[in-house]
């Protein structure tokens, strides 16, 4: 029916605008942290080293692909860090132990994260390095 139909395109109007609005906002968010947050930063120049190296040494498309996906996610936990740490703030922004123990495991978090990049990280490129010599 017309109504039917109507509302059909009235819902799916919203719904444009709203994935519009939340690429917007993810967008905002993501040259937040790669502006204004000093580790984001240090992860994000560090990633574009092992890009370099990785086409220096010709790593195959299995090994781009985890490396790929390790820096991601060290990424993405690094910027839910920086969120809880942030949210801690606003909440109770003078010193507080409990808020203390909340931000220590989420930068616990990044830090098991990043183990897990330098094993990847090492498994990947020790080989080619050996090679080399």
């Amino acid at each position: 029916s017309i109504f039917a139909i109507h509302y059909f395109t009235i819902n799916m109007q919203n719904f444009i605008i709203g994935r519009i609005k939340s690429i917007k906002y993810a967008i905002k968010g993501f040259w937040l942290l790669v502006s204004t947050e000093h580790a984001i930063i240090t992860h994000c120049i560090s990633a574009l080293i092992f890009i370099i190296l990785g086409f220096i040494l010709k790593i195959n498309h299995i090994e781009w692909m985890i490396q790929t996906m390790a820096f991601g996610t060290l990424l993405a936990i690094e910027g839910l860090n920086t969120a809880v740490e942030k949210l801690c703030d606003f909440i109770h922004p003078e010193f507080n132990k409990k808020i203390g123990e909340i931000k220590d495991i989420s930068a616990g978090a990044v830090t098991m994260v990043f183990f897990a990049v330098i094993t990847v990280l090492a498994i990947i490129y020790i080989p080619y390095i050996i090679e080399l010599f």
